[in-house]
């Protein structure tokens, strides 16, 4: 599959989905060594970043090992999208730039910019074809949702407009944007829009993948030429490894304690990068998330201990004293996943 002059040599690639406050450069690292084929960062405000906002500039740090990476970008202007994509690319060369059409939460939607735009589709076009003539030597992208409620499950005819303005691959989230996170993704039309004989483009199918199993079926059943996981990655990078080892038919035991140090990793990452404190305030939450310790009675003290931890000392002194879920042995299989 080749997005622009991105071109990746895995069989049915699988990529990290952008996520505020998540896919920071040590989260984006570290689902690269478990198998990610393409990370994405936080969504960059237009506004914000042509304004020159120390957090909004932090955003666009990358590094050489993750490579190929992915710099998201939303707004709810033409030119502030515009001027955004020059930076982006200019600061941090990324191998592909891509618009948030999909985010649905308030304070994004609520403004017309993410999944508002799915009700100014004019817009919308307008948008993007000023960011795809604005930056030339860079493949740009988008991902957004089906419509914007049941009534306009648009995504069809939406993917063709979006081809014509120049992008290079569309991802499709399977929810509309008044489902929010909320019941299941439904990924027919997401297999439509690969299956239009129009659609030249590589298709991207997004929500619920929580499990290997999940992954080989979009694959198989929709045709996608690639799959994102988001939410499901929360306290388990390794979900990359898992997906590629069945994809590949490769039979590997990924042990508990194998799987504890790599939290333990991400949270050293982003501690060296952050300070102690604020590594382990951007960290713990993906520890009391894990998997690792889903299903264990009266777990709950122990997690809200680990939530409160403010040093490396005291979190790993607990993390090693808590007992892992029984339902994450060689025999069962995992379970407890957060889904997207």
């Amino acid at each position: 599959m080749t997005i622009g002059k991105v071109h990746f040599n895995t069989h049915n690639p699988v990529f990290l989905a952008p996520m505020e406050d998540v896919t920071d450069i040590g989260f984006r690292l570290l689902c690269k060594q478990m198998g990610a084929d393409l990370v994405y960062s936080e969504f960059v405000s237009s506004d914000a970043l042509i304004r020159g906002v120390n957090r909004s500039v932090e955003k666009l740090q990358v590094c050489d090992e993750e490579r190929p990476v992915a710099i998201q970008i939303y707004g709810r202007f033409v030119e502030a999208m515009r001027d955004a994509a020059q930076i982006v690319v200019e600061q941090a060369h990324p191998d592909i730039l891509d618009i948030n059409f999909g985010c649905p939460v308030k304070r994004v939607a609520g403004k017309g910019a993410g999944a508002g735009m799915l009700q100014n589709i004019p817009l919308m076009l307008e948008m993007t074809r000023a960011v795809v003539d604005a930056v030339p030597q860079t493949p740009v992208t988008v991902k957004t949702r089906l419509g914007w409620d049941h009534d306009h499950k648009i995504i069809v005819d939406l993917a063709e407009q979006l081809q014509d303005c120049g992008i290079q691959a569309l991802t499709i989230h399977g929810r509309t944007r008044s489902q929010m996170y909320t019941g299941e993704a439904d990924w027919t039309l997401i297999g439509e829009v690969k299956r239009n004989p129009r659609m030249k483009i590589p298709s991207i199918g997004n929500g619920d993948i929580t499990t290997p199993e999940r992954a080989r079926e979009c694959f198989e059943r929709y045709g996608v030429d690639a799959i994102m996981v988001g939410r499901a990655t929360f306290g388990r990078p390794w979900i990359f490894r898992e997906i590629r080892n069945h994809l590949n038919g490769k039979d590997e035991l990924l042990t508990n304690d194998w799987k504890l140090d790599v939290l333990k990793q991400q949270v050293l990452t982003s501690v060296d990068r952050l300070g102690e404190y604020r590594g382990i305030l951007h960290s713990r939450r993906h520890l009391a998330a894990s998997p690792l310790f889903k299903g264990i009675p009266n777990f709950r003290e122990t997690r809200i201990r680990m939530l409160r931890a403010e040093t490396v000392e005291e979190l790993f002194g607990i993390i090693d004293k808590a007992p892992l879920s029984p339902s994450l042995s060689p025999e069962m299989g995992e379970g407890g996943v957060i889904p997207t």
